[in-house]
């Protein structure tokens, strides 16, 4: 598609998307359901308005949107470290979905099942915050934009997130449901300001929501002080 006039344009954004895999072993990890379709969507429309994007990518099989400047990562380690790289930016939109635990230590050969126990117990510890720390860093974009993916409790789960990390958006949508969230190619964002605002969009093609997200930041954006 053509790019388009836009507020965006000149501006660097950068886009976090898809899911991470914490390993276990080499043969093995903790992942999650997210396709990344609707970071790439993100990444895509930003370029489309002629912002500088640079997209951190999850595992997935997707193809690099035209005009982006594309990092891969695996874990959520990579992630955190891809996205403190691509700082200083004017917006950052958290789209990734990150593992909150991973294991303390990746065993370095196939962990292999055994007769003389019936099962595997494995520690976990927190990974860090990536949403909250760009959010926190000497160099806060001037937006931040996260995504809450939740099952349950939506919006309020959504507006405890958007007040606790201190963003300037959030996204949130309801996973486990047909036709939106995880693996679709559509979607419904429920978006918060933290003006106390609150729209919907969708249910559309993620590529339609993504369009209709960045409207919204333009407008904070605009609204926003220098």
């Amino acid at each position: 598609m053509s790019a388009v006039a836009s507020a965006l344009a000149g501006l660097r954004v950068v886009v976090s998307a898809g899911p991470t895999y914490e390993d276990i072993d080499p043969v093995r990890f903790i992942g999650n359901r997210s396709s990344g379709k609707m970071g790439f969507a993100v990444a895509e429309a930003a370029a489309r308005r002629g912002a500088q994007v640079t997209l951190v990518a999850g595992p997935v099989a997707l193809a690099t949107p035209a005009g982006v400047r594309r990092v891969d990562v695996r874990s959520a380690a990579q992630m955190h470290a891809a996205v403190m790289a691509a700082l200083p930016a004017d917006i950052y939109v958290g789209a990734a979905a990150v593992a909150d635990f991973a294991p303390a230590q990746a065993a370095a050969s196939k962990i292999k099942k055994r007769d003389d126990r019936d099962g595997l117990v494995l520690e976990l510890v927190r990974t860090r915050d990536i949403l909250a720390e760009v959010a926190g860093h000497p160099q806060r974009p001037r937006m931040v934009v996260g995504f809450a993916a939740e099952t349950d409790n939506v919006e309020g789960y959504a507006r405890g997130k958007l007040a606790r990390k201190r963003l300037d958006l959030i996204a949130a949508n309801q996973v486990g449901r047909e036709g939106g969230g995880f693996e679709s190619d559509r979607n419904t964002l429920l978006v918060f300001g933290r003006d106390g605002s609150a729209q919907t969009l969708g249910p559309a093609g993620k590529g339609e929501v993504a369009d209709g997200l960045l409207d919204v930041v333009e407008r904070f954006w605009a609204a926003s002080p220098g």
